[in-house]
């Protein structure tokens, strides 16, 4: 079908979950940690009670990381390059940089230093609300450490300036040279447990396997031989983003779409045009292991297995790669993805023949350098961590050990830009969104264990006490929380975990689904959505059914 697209819902550690005991400070920044990855959190906790490692939490509210926290910076959600710049100012200004490992293995280091010399903690303060001094001391903190580790999560990337926020924070660990070693480097905590598979595998639309270009001839070239295909029915040209697709669905470019273990009726922003584009497609086909949101407006639903009913990998955020085994028969019609797809692009005539999913991984390991060294019969001894480029080889522990990938690691000059919606007179609070400890995403799986859903059964709004009385709402009250795009009701819940002029919201729960308020502004190179930073208000609301 002409305009058909397709969504799967980079970058990896540089390091392993198991050296974060080699730390002697840890910055987490934009990572509820405890909640969103509760085991890695385990090791985070360990570091600070069993080995003195210090702790910098960078996060607008109190979460538990806070209490095993040696500093505790709470800024205002979507200030995060103006606080690390001002991070960056004080070790330059206090010669806290380590000039060797800049000179030998960066460049851009002048551009850089020049970018960020006036960004002082006092400016940055009056931005993010954290005192100078407490900007000084994460600086020093920082700055002084033989050993410093930086992990973020969606609270950096989900933003419309989420590429600069990580672009900051490799600055950081750049100038102090935090690259190479145990306990070191930059940690990206990845969203879902097998996202950096997805993204590996070529689960973006400008990519092949292994983050080949679509762009680049060379790279077209070896996987039209590998793939048997002709190199003119690869298209050099890059696809659409999730949010790009919903657009072009209104637009009537993409006539049709082929959603696969995803629910964009509850993940995407501004549910009310995703609902609108879902509408507008000629043809909609939802493959999923239960009927979900998004289900409701497909025209064919073709029913999957889960991870327990099938054989396959799994890539976890530390790149390790990882068998994963068959423990249960099939219920029904329901057919693992592989065997869907085969029979799906074998019906357009692609005439592809592959007996098992071992069959395939080792097709592409063959045109992806970093999975070269791996087949189904290496990992049943154990995962293995990427790039491993040849059978013999162990895998990779730490990346970047002599030198980066592009050979010298490139200083980035950032500035602050503001969120893309901020609060006024109209909207005056901002909301942010993230995840509880008993559920996951959009509760697909979690929202149907009863045993889960009992701990966390409605969905509630934080609210700091001092709002709260001046909108005379009460501890457990029904609230409405209103955006430009829409309203949902939730309970009230006064805490000050959430600063004064910050809600928080969970997006697990279709009954008032935290995506109708959030916006469609992306960032303009990763195509991200903010979701965590939109303009609210809140009333006090009817009373609901959700006792």
């Amino acid at each position: 079908m002409a305009g058909l697209a397709i969504t799967l819902g980079s970058g990896a550690m540089t390091n392993s979950i198991s050296d974060i005991h080699d730390a002697d400070v840890m910055l987490v920044i934009g990572s509820n940690t405890t909640e969103s990855h509760p085991v890695l959190s385990l090791q985070m906790k360990a570091g600070v009670r069993k080995n003195g490692a210090k702790l910098i939490l960078i996060d607008p509210r109190k979460i538990e990381l806070a209490q095993f926290a040696h500093l505790h910076l709470r800024h205002t959600p979507g200030t995060d390059v103006a606080l690390i710049n001002a991070l960056a100012q004080v070790i330059l200004a206090e010669g806290l940089h380590d000039q060797k490992f800049i000179d030998d293995r960066t460049e851009g280091f002048e551009a850089f230093c020049e970018a960020v010399r006036d960004w002082t903690p006092e400016r940055a303060a009056l931005i993010t609300g954290v005192p100078a001094e407490d900007i000084r001391k994460a600086a020093r903190l920082y700055g002084n450490a033989k050993s410093a580790a930086i992990f973020w999560a969606m609270g950096i990337t989900q933003h419309t300036t989420g590429t600069d926020n990580v672009k900051s924070l490799a600055n950081l660990a750049l100038l102090t040279g935090n690259f190479g070693r145990p306990g070191t480097g930059t940690n990206p905590l990845r969203g879902q447990n097998n996202v950096q598979g997805a993204c590996d595998m070529g689960g973006l639309p400008n990519v092949f396997p292994g983050y080949q270009s679509v762009i680049d001839d060379g790279c077209r070239r070896r996987f039209a031989e590998g793939w048997h295909v002709p190199y003119e029915k690869l298209s050099p040209n890059p696809g659409l983003t999730v949010t790009e697709i919903m657009d072009a669905a209104l637009k009537g470019t993409v006539k049709g779409i082929f959603i696969m273990g995803e629910n964009p009726m509850l993940s995407d922003p501004n549910l009310s045009h995703v609902e609108e584009a879902l509408r507008e497609v000629d043809f909609l086909a939802v493959q999923d292991i239960f009927l979900n949101e998004t289900a409701e407006f497909a025209d064919i639903i073709l029913p999957a297995v889960s991870f327990a009913e099938k054989v396959g990998t799994v890539t976890n955020t530390e790149r390790r790669v990882q068998l994963t085994r068959k423990a249960l028969d099939p219920i029904g019609n329901a057919q693992a993805d592989w065997e869907i797809l085969i029979k799906l692009a074998n019906s357009f005539g692609a005439g592809w023949h592959y007996e098992n999913p071992a069959e395939i991984f080792d097709e592409m390991a063959k045109l992806t350098p970093q999975y070269q060294g791996m087949s189904h019969e290496r990992l049943e001894s154990g995962g293995i961590q990427w790039p491993c480029p040849s059978p013999d080889h162990p895998g990779t522990r730490i990346l970047h050990t002599e030198k980066f990938t592009r050979g010298l690691g490139l200083f980035s000059p950032v500035d602050y830009i503001p969120p893309a919606e901020e609060p006024d007179e109209e909207y005056p609070l901002i909301l942010s969104t993230g995840r509880v400890l008993f559920h996951w995403h959009g509760g697909t799986l979690t929202r149907r264990s009863p045993g889960l859903d009992e701990l966390a059964p409605y969905p509630e709004v934080e609210i700091h006490p001092e709002d709260a009385a001046q909108l005379g709402i009460g501890d457990n009250d029904s609230v409405k929380v209103h955006s430009r795009r829409g309203v949902i009701s939730a309970r009230a819940r006064l805490t000050d975990r959430s600063s004064p002029g910050i809600i928080f919201l969970t997006f697990h729960y279709a009954e008032a689904p935290a995506n109708l308020l959030t916006s469609s502004a992306v960032d303009p190179i990763a195509k991200i959505p903010e979701y965590k930073v939109s303009a609210v208000r809140l009333e006090p609301g009817m009373d609901t059914d959700q006792e």
